[in-house]
């Protein structure tokens, strides 16, 4: 690992006027079994939260459809009244039927279904509001493009919740992620400040709409940035490729993502103090071009295996 010359920086500034870290933290796992129900360990989930922000902190990335709504209420018992520069992007805009909606393998899985009628995105942003006790949300994303709506409807009726000052930012989130012309047509309706798609060290499939987002300054927040556990659990295939760094494996992911691009926001999850204090020492970890350039071609020839939410 040598001192890089690439262009680098810890933060980023959404909208305009919101400068966060941009390695954050992903809250979806503070929850029961399957994104159901509250947590196990309620207390434990509320440590990692104080703990995230006693890192450093402070953007939190959550959605209504985590629990649902158990999720954002965690956040609200762990860290409210919140601090002044903490910034939570919650989500609105998709159904859930039960537990076993987004568990690999089950039969019907993913469950990924958008309903995007004004009527219940507005309710869905009070709701979140409440959960959340805030009287502004300062980046609300809708949750997936439902394609029985038509975008202007959706769109529209964010923007005129961000008028009346229930939102401060809005974004999109996609499963597997916002294309380039959806990102493209929500902009000529209303300023889009950032998008959330799948994209990892081992699936960069998604790397022109990266590269767009980057151009027109929109945050680019990469869900399953660990690869949903799957690139740093037992056996996987990047731990020789971190240990000639010294660094672990998920340290590894991680900062080659906030290397990747200065537009990425990074939100991994994790239940654990420990592997939450890893997580947070990726911002201090500093690749060259070449290193950049070594670790693609060893996870090329690796070619692990990947998972993409088919609907």
């Amino acid at each position: 690992m040598t001192t890089a010359k690439m262009k680098f920086t810890k933060q980023i500034t959404i909208g305009g006027d919101m400068t966060i870290n941009r390695l954050g933290y992903g809250a979806m796992h503070l929850t029961g079994p399957g994104m159901w129900g509250d947590p196990v360990d309620i207390d434990g989930a509320v440590r990692v939260l104080r703990r995230a922000v006693d890192l450093g902190v402070n953007f939190i990335d959550t959605a209504d459809s985590y629990g649902p709504g158990n999720n954002e209420q965690i956040i609200r018992r762990a860290l409210h009244p919140y601090p002044d520069d903490l910034v939570i992007c919650t989500k609105g805009g998709l159904l859930r039927s039960g537990p076993r909606d987004w568990i690999h393998g089950e039969k019907g899985a993913p469950y990924i279904v958008p309903l995007g009628r004004p009527a219940y995105l507005r309710q869905q942003v009070e709701m979140s509001l409440r959960n959340l006790g805030l009287e502004r949300i300062p980046l609300y994303q809708l949750h997936s493009i439902d394609p029985a709506v038509p975008l202007a409807d959706q769109m529209g009726e964010l923007t005129g919740l961000q008028k009346q000052g229930k939102i401060r930012h809005i974004g999109l989130s996609g499963q597997p992620g916002v294309t380039i012309d959806e990102l493209t047509r929500a902009q000529a309706i209303t300023n889009i400040a950032a998008i959330e798609n799948l994209y990892n060290i081992a699936d960069r499939s998604d790397d022109k709409t990266l590269r767009h987002a980057e151009k027109h300054n929109v945050a680019y927040i990469p869900w399953f940035p660990l690869g949903h556990g799957g690139l740093v659990g037992p056996d996987n295939v990047l731990a020789p490729i971190a240990a000639q760094y010294d660094i672990t494996p998920s340290q590894l992911a991680l900062a080659w993502l906030l290397r990747q691009s200065p537009a990425t926001v990074l939100i991994p999850g994790t239940t654990s103090l420990k592997h939450l204090e890893e997580n947070a020492r990726a911002a201090d970890i500093r690749f060259s071009a070449a290193d950049m350039a070594a670790i693609r071609a060893a996870i090329d020839k690796a070619n692990p295996r990947t998972w993409r939410p088919e609907r």
